[in-house]
């Protein structure tokens, strides 16, 4: 009975911290968004670089287009809530690019190269739709319908990109893949 009775006081004696809100959440996963956004930007030129198909260079390189139109809305966003555009570092982001880093060094000119890029490219466009997902339901729920339009914008762009991937993936890139190695044998 004596030691709770010392935790219950010391912890009674601790400063306490401010309390944070979903406001605080909806700012902080908004830095991180932006950190992400201008990595991707980074990062598709290397892409489409790499990239053998024609199709997907094309693909990545109006992804990188849209990226830059995204970024300036989240900087709209950030108007709106009253605070400085800046990103933080996303561990989570980084990771994903990395292995995308990856996949372009050991399948360079490889069959493979392609497949293994579109998936890389889908990992941070099902990070970046769960992301807007959550910050357009944020926004929505904390009164911010101008916020909540943007974030949406984004959103469905991402979403017709992991669409556009899809398709590409399955419609022709896989099959290469497949195909070549199968005539390689």
């Amino acid at each position: 009975m004596a030691k709770r009775a010392k935790k219950r006081n010391s912890a009674a004696r601790r400063p306490s911290r401010p309390q944070k809100k979903l406001s605080d959440l909806f700012h902080e996963t908004l830095k991180d968004i932006y950190f992400t956004e201008n990595k991707i930007i980074k990062t598709l030129p290397k892409m489409a670089k790499a990239a053998q198909s024609k199709e997907l260079a094309a693909a990545f390189n109006k992804h990188l287009r849209e990226t830059q139109g995204q970024v300036k809305r989240l900087d709209r966003v950030f108007r709106i809530i009253g605070k400085p555009a800046r990103g933080k570092p996303c561990e989570a982001i980084n990771g994903i690019a990395d292995e995308g880093a990856e996949i372009m060094k050991e399948f360079r000119g490889m069959p493979a190269l392609d497949a293994g890029l579109i998936a890389a490219a889908q990992a941070v466009e099902h990070y970046e739709i769960s992301r807007y997902g959550t910050l357009r339901t944020w926004a929505e729920q904390l009164g911010m319908s101008d916020a909540a339009r943007l974030l949406q914008e984004t959103l469905d762009e991402e979403e017709a990109t992991d669409k556009t991937l899809t398709e590409l993936a399955t419609s022709v890139i896989n099959l290469q893949a497949e195909q070549e190695q199968a005539e390689a044998a």
